[in-house]
């Protein structure tokens, strides 16, 4: 049972599908106060486009993560990842017609620019032997 847990937490599948639902929910949530049918899209995109960032997000900190020497190599791929996904979340938002933008981006960029850093911090201390 243990073992199965495991496997369960570890997965990719079940991550993808954890920001669909979490982040898609909060997008509803932020838009609740426009009609249902723009609150509801508001939370598919989101849910679809946080799905897409947990999955390769992970992949784009350590590509990033080997381009940059020095402290650079601590801020710059963070950096990139949150204004990748600013632009990219701000950009398909307006064009679905999203109701409220910023509010309904607020929370992933926060969580995504987070586990960014996070991990991004965990790869540099390991670069250098600390």
């Amino acid at each position: 049972m243990m073992v199965q847990t495991r496997r369960l937490v570890q997965s990719s599948v079940t991550h993808v599908l954890f920001a669909f639902f979490a982040m898609g929910g909060w997008a509803v949530l932020a838009n609740v106060n426009h009609p249902l049918q723009r609150a509801l899209l508001a939370g598919v995109v989101q849910g679809g486009l946080s799905a897409c960032l947990t999955f390769f997000l992970k992949t784009v900190i350590e590509r990033l993560s080997k381009q940059f020497k020095g402290a650079a190599g601590l801020w710059a791929p963070p950096l990139i990842a949150c204004l990748a996904s600013t632009a990219m979340l701000i950009s398909i938002h307006a064009l679905s017609g999203t109701p409220e933008i910023l509010r309904t981006v607020a929370i992933p960029l926060a969580v995504s620019t987070s586990y960014a850093a996070i991990y991004n911090y965990f790869l540099y201390r390991k670069r250098i032997g600390a």
